[in-house]
């Protein structure tokens, strides 16, 4: 079977029941399994993932409950539409009761230290899933603290789940990977950190990040990227003219270019940013490219309405397999 293929149908939970599971956690046999970044994840751990999210969009209302009788929390402090409801639908198909914390539900919000959460929320809950403006290390402190599967549903440095959300959508879209070029227009954002760390791990694949000057991705991140699919196959590269994207694409990928979250210093930056907009002319370059776009989008900004709502587009299938690779994501991180 060629590299992320997609299997018509997954209903294995790991192998463990829940009983053995928890009593191993409880033994202190086997550690949480955290979901923080795509870095973290082996080419085959994502290729796991991959095909059950394929799996679960095709059919996202199991016969199993793998996540029967446990409780999953989700604390967001940012607004969310599709992750939100992506993990909560996702969480309640798979059996498991939802407890939501919003921004000031917690005492997080009066200063109480993130690990003293933690040590509470450990003791209480199976899983929690969280959308914060805090960095990856504090989701780590977290996760160490609570002893529990952390799922970074988007934090400063990465969107892992939108990562792997995407490359489940091109796993369906195209079966096997190799030799796919993706180019990514916009700013070097958590998003665009998430398909470099995954699509590091797709032997054959090529990532060309199209940033503005000065809003490309994190140093660190696009050195450790590219390391990464040294080792793999792949290929991870950066520019900051539109022009300089070489050879055929087959998927165009933009986001919107406010990330959520944060501002830009600069008060001119949508001039730096305009030549990067996806629009009729643009996708014209390559007449057999699809186009993906995570979601909100302002249109007339980052992309036309003719791109996004256009028969080439592939942003509401995007947003649905959110659902399918939240599903994933928990029965991974709790089977």
């Amino acid at each position: 079977m060629n590299l992320f293929q997609p299997e018509p149908d997954i209903e294995e939970t790991g192998g463990e029941t829940m009983t053995d599971q928890t009593a191993a956690r409880a033994d202190g046999l086997r550690p949480p399994r955290s979901f923080i970044s795509l870095h973290d994840l082996t080419p085959e751990e994502l290729q796991t993932l991959v095909r059950r999210s394929c799996a679960w969009h095709e059919n996202r209302r199991p016969k199993e409950r793998p996540l029967q009788d446990l409780v999953v929390g989700t604390l967001f402090s940012q607004t969310s539409t599709r992750t939100r409801t992506a993990f909560t639908s996702g969480a309640v198909r798979l059996g498991a009761t939802v407890i939501p914390f919003g921004p000031n539900d917690l005492q997080l919000a009066t200063g109480e230290p993130l690990s003293d959460t933690g040590r509470i929320l450990g003791g209480m809950l199976d899983a929690l899933v969280v959308r914060s403006s805090v960095g990856e290390n504090d989701l780590r402190e977290l996760a160490g603290t609570a002893a529990i599967p952390v799922i970074n549903a988007m934090v400063r440095e990465e969107h892992p789940t939108q990562g792997l959300t995407d490359i489940a959508l091109l796993s369906h879209r195209f079966g096997s990977l190799r030799g796919l070029h993706l180019a990514y227009l916009g700013e070097g954002n958590n998003t665009a950190a998430a398909l470099a760390q995954g699509l590091a791990l797709v032997p054959g694949a090529t990532l060309t990040l199209a940033t503005p000057a000065g809003y490309g991705l994190d140093p660190a991140v696009l050195v450790r990227a590219q390391q990464t699919a040294k080792e793999w196959g792949s290929k991870v590269v950066e520019v900051h003219r539109v022009d300089a994207i070489d050879g055929d694409v087959d998927v165009v990928y933009t986001t919107q270019w406010q990330t959520t979250g944060t501002s830009k210093s600069d008060p001119d930056w949508r001039t730096a940013f305009t030549p990067f907009a996806v629009d009729e002319r643009l996708m014209a370059r390559w007449p057999d490219a699809f186009f993906m776009h995570d979601l909100p989008a302002r249109r007339g900004e980052e992309v036309t309405s003719g791109v996004l709502d256009g028969p080439r587009s592939l942003a509401w299938d995007q947003a649905q397999m959110k659902l399918s690779s939240a599903m994933a994501v928990l029965d991974w991180c709790l089977t």
